[in-house]
């Protein structure tokens, strides 16, 4: 089989496709050139409208070496 032949099935397809869609549509108002905090905030606000549930920055736990990293990703 070749790679235009080959048929990839998305598990969670109209979430995805939705996502997507916010992400277009934030596009389509701001453009490019904004810093990404901006488009970050525009995206939560049009998640939230969506009804498309999310969390926003979650605290993640780094590592380095297997050391446990003191900063935290934001």
């Amino acid at each position: 089989m070749t790679r235009n032949e080959e048929t990839i099935e998305l598990i969670y397809k109209d979430e995805s496709y939705a996502i997507i869609g916010a992400c277009f549509e934030v596009y389509k108002d701001k453009g490019c050139g904004f810093h990404e905090p901006i488009y970050h905030e525009c995206l939560e606000i049009e998640l939230e409208f969506r009804r498309i549930p999310f969390l926003s920055k979650p605290p993640q736990t780094l590592q380095y070496r297997g050391r446990t990293l003191v900063q935290k990703s934001e």
